[in-house]
């Protein structure tokens, strides 16, 4: 059999040996960073646009160069594009093929610009990009759960800490938790890609270039903010993919703290919620379960994307400036990161529209623990006893509630004045869950009234949202 002729390299000058078989594998990222192409071939023609302007290269080798990359787009989503393990990378199995197919035009694209500030272009575009479906995504999942939120102003559960019954809270409020979580993931992401939208492109290897380049009009063209400072930095810092895959993580973390209580609230022992049969699966031996995997799976992927931090932090950790080979390790972490956290964004969006509360049971459960002893505190404290001397009184009775077996709303008066003769009829307005989570009614408290308008403050500022990104 005839022995394929080793493919040459485009930097191939200073060589005079061909690259070793295992070197190519060991060296080689094109599996992973080929779906880079878009971003690189709309930095490649806004580069060659630019140096057309600046005359470095002539009109018709710009014409030639763009409707090439845009031939090879083609190739590429048409799946006829040949990708050579051998060039590398994206970068150059579509200069490779780009000279190949239109000639020494081909070969002048590479003016002004170095691998290093193309690929650290690439990433920035490619995560823009994610970042804004991200944030799409975000909106869609807050919208869900402010509508769930509405419709549950009024149903009652019990808050816990420590996973014991504190004190009655709405599910409304509760679920307006989770999209105070998911609000502050917004906003952090919106502000790390500020960050991002700065374009390196121009920095070339690490130094700048002599090319009489503009870089303010390739940075137009590729919609960034503005260009990057500082060529050492720019073409050799991963801050922005590591500062994205921290929120990612956060992110994810929110959403496994929703999958826990999603997980808890299931199950035959709480029996708040049905996950909708869409969205759990069932056992291969067990006929009668129904098992939440969307939650249980999300809890898990979290922690793969907290790994991806972790894999970028040390990726970069021990570099010095400039560019190092290090870096080719970056894409496969932020790639997972962004991939998962949209997966579990996406399925989670589609899950909560269809999930049902069991009010009857978190009603029932709220009406145990003695939930409502904080507010006999602070009805004895509206008395003039010292907000202490109220906690040991009600400790007091709670012990003795929770001997004879009954709960707070059903002692009677006598039994109550026992421990406090100032104790009177009107105890029993603060000892009623509704009592109870009415008398919450300030801002940022669960008093359904409240948890009402805070859904209307929460959409109002979706909708800004929304109408800012139009």
């Amino acid at each position: 059999m005839k022995q394929k002729k080793p493919e040459k390299k485009l930097w191939a000058g200073r060589f005079s040996k061909s690259t070793h078989r295992l070197m190519e594998q060991f060296s080689a990222s094109v599996g992973i960073d080929c779906r880079l192409y878009r971003h690189d071939i709309a930095a490649s023609i806004a580069h060659a646009r630019m140096l057309s302007r600046q005359g470095i290269i002539t009109q018709m080798d710009f014409d030639a160069i763009e409707k090439g990359l845009l031939e090879i787009q083609a190739e590429i989503e048409n799946n006829t594009f040949e990708w050579r393990e051998a060039l590398e990378d994206v970068h150059m199995n579509i200069e490779a093929a780009l000279t190949a197919q239109i000639g020494e035009a081909g070969k002048k694209l590479h003016s002004g610009r170095s691998r290093n500030d193309q690929v650290a272009t690439d990433m920035r575009l490619f995560l823009r990009q994610a970042l804004d479906g991200i944030c799409l995504q975000l909106t869609e999942l807050q919208h869900a759960l402010i509508r769930l939120a509405e419709n549950e102003a009024e149903t009652i559960l019990p808050g816990y800490t420590h996973m014991q019954a504190a004190q009655p809270v709405t599910l409304g409020h509760h679920i307006l938790a989770w999209n105070e979580m998911l609000q502050r993931d917004f906003e952090r992401f919106q502000q790390c890609r500020q960050r991002i939208n700065i374009c390196p492109l121009g920095s070339a290897a690490l130094a700048g270039t002599s090319y009489p380049i503009d870089r303010e009009m390739t940075a137009r063209e590729l919609g960034f903010e503005g260009v990057s400072l500082n060529s050492l930095d720019a073409v050799s810092d991963r801050d922005f993919m590591i500062e994205f895959t921290a929120h990612a993580a956060l992110a994810m973390i929110h959403l496994s703290r929703v999958s826990e209580e999603l997980v808890l609230w299931s199950s035959d022992a709480f029996g708040f919620v049905d996950l909708g049969d869409r969205f759990c699966t069932g056992s291969s031996i067990m006929p009668q379960k129904k098992n939440p995997d969307v939650a249980e799976l999300t809890r898990g992927k979290s922690g793969r994307v907290c790994g991806d931090l972790m894999a970028l932090l040390m990726v970069m950790k021990g570099q010095p400036l400039a560019y190092n080979r290090d870096n080719q390790e970056d894409k496969e972490p932020l790639f997972d990161a962004v991939d998962t956290l949209k997966l579990c964004l996406g399925v989670f969006a589609a899950m909560f529209p269809g999930v049902k509360f069991n009010r009857e049971s978190m009603n029932a459960a709220a009406e145990k623990g003695y939930s409502t002893a904080t507010d006999l505190a602070d009805y004895l404290v509206r008395k003039n006893i010292p907000f202490r001397d109220a906690h040991e009184i009600v400790g007091r009775i709670v012990g003795y509630a929770a001997a004879q077996k009954v709960s707070l709303p059903d002692m009677t008066l006598s039994q109550l004045q026992t421990y406090c003769p100032m104790i009177e009829q009107d105890v029993y307005d603060v000892l009623d869950l509704q009592g109870s989570v009415n008398a919450r009614d300030h801002a940022g408290g669960t008093a359904p009234k409240r948890v009402k308008q805070a859904a209307i403050d929460a959409r109002k500022l979706l909708d800004a949202r929304n109408s800012h990104s139009r």
